[in-house]
């Protein structure tokens, strides 16, 4: 073989050798990133269920001081949580000390302090389980039980980026009346035998209160965030207008997302992989209300999407509002750990995972086998989707490696 040839052999042999090289570590470093994903998905499930138990072991902090802990810029709780179930617990049953309206908004809640001075969200039930709410897939009042479900939908998808949720039964008469404002007080009232308030909001009306079932009334406990982490209100880039007859912008233009991709936060950073996140578990519980959002003040974009006010989810679990999932189908990308993450709850995964994850809450059962079965319905329908991506623009471009380093991993 002559010299010339053997150098263009060798310069052939050289190339294989880099890219097969590259090629191997890339998808070492994939299989690694995959077998993580994994090992976590199995770690919750092995941890899926919570006992309500009061005992706290190897501490002397409350509760409060533990959950206030837990919060950094990109997780509301850790991944490991053995304190979890106490926290519920005294969520669940620690005296309240202080009434008052809730914050301001447009559904009825009350702001409560627990013994200890935690501050707690109580959204009332106002349907029974089974009720369907008809009309726009927004329509209805809060649904108390949704923000316990939604919770764990939080945990289940490894996000945690859901404030810690129990449900809870309250006595109107004497756990909140004794220690109501008096601003709280003047919207109680009496409807035949049954407490009711109707609190101070947008769409609060005395023609329709919340009513106990006598004085015992049903709803959720919401775990206020930490003082120290302000928070800063975002317009959604995918809100609606709520308005007959005017569409978004989102609505009509399908290169929207482009436009999105030059506008801050979402140029940079975790911000609009976020979005893609929380469009898939508004999807999952039927959430088309998310019209703004909150991130922690002043995080030029780095700060998690925080998923506050799930409440008007589960509403009808016959409807699968598709244009919850804009985000997805227009911006095309996903996080692998979430792409990963959704393949894995497939074939009724998922549904066995919230019956498991809600069992010891105090209302349950939280969610009729109806809403159940329609996050198994609509996971298939993100799946299908994020495969219709993939064939279109390829693997590459629509999987991203998103793994952001969080405090709580060593």
């Amino acid at each position: 073989m002559k010299l010339k040839q053997r150098v263009v052999l060798l310069a052939i042999l050289l190339v294989i050798f880099i890219f097969t090289k590259v090629f191997l570590i890339d998808n070492s470093d994939s299989s690694a990133a995959n077998r993580e994903d994994q090992h976590s998905f199995q770690r919750m499930m092995d941890k899926l269920k919570i006992e309500l138990n009061p005992n706290l072991e190897h501490t002397l902090q409350s509760p409060w001081e533990i959950a206030a802990q837990w919060v950094v810029p990109r997780e509301v709780y850790p991944e490991d949580t053995p304190e979890l179930g106490a926290i519920l617990h005294a969520m669940a049953t620690k005296k309240i000390i202080k009434a008052d309206v809730g914050y301001k908004g447009t559904q009825l809640k009350a702001l409560l302090v627990l013994e200890g001075g935690q501050k707690v969200v109580f959204k009332p039930k106002r349907y029974s389980r089974s009720y369907v709410v008809e009309g726009e897939p927004y329509a209805g009042y809060d649904r108390h039980n949704a923000e316990v479900s939604a919770f764990h939908l939080d945990r289940i998808l490894g996000l945690r980026r859901a404030p810690v949720v129990v449900g809870r039964y309250v006595n109107l008469h004497t756990e909140i009346k004794p220690v109501a404002s008096e601003q709280l007080l003047s919207t109680f009232l009496t409807q035949g035998n049954n407490s009711c308030f109707y609190g101070k909001c947008y769409y609060c009306r005395e023609s329709e209160p919340a009513c106990a079932d006598g004085h015992i009334m049903e709803g959720s406990v919401i775990l206020w965030l930490p003082d120290i982490w302000p928070l800063q209100k975002h317009r959604h880039p995918w809100g609606r207008t709520y308005r007959e007859g005017k569409l978004a912008r989102w609505e009509y233009d399908e290169s929207y997302c482009d436009a999105v991709k030059k506008t801050p936060p979402y140029d940079s950073g975790p911000r609009l992989l976020d979005i893609i996140d929380t469009a898939i578990f508004d999807y999952l519980i039927g959430n088309a209300d998310r019209h703004h959002y909150e991130s922690f003040q002043d995080d030029g974009g780095a700060s998690m999407l925080i998923l506050l006010d799930n409440a008007k989810s589960f509403g009808n679990p016959s409807l699968d509002e598709r244009s919850i999932l804009a985000a997805v189908y227009q911006c095309c990308i996903i996080r692998v750990s979430t792409w990963n993450r959704l393949n894995y709850l497939k074939n009724g995964v998922l549904s066995t995972a919230m019956r498991t994850a809600m069992s010891h809450d105090p209302i349950n059962p939280v969610l009729t086998d109806a809403h159940l079965d329609a996050m198994d319905r609509r996971l298939m329908a993100i799946i299908a989707t994020i495969k219709q991506c993939i064939e279109q623009f390829g693997t590459d471009s629509v999987l991203v490696e998103d793994r952001m380093k969080l405090s709580h991993l060593k």
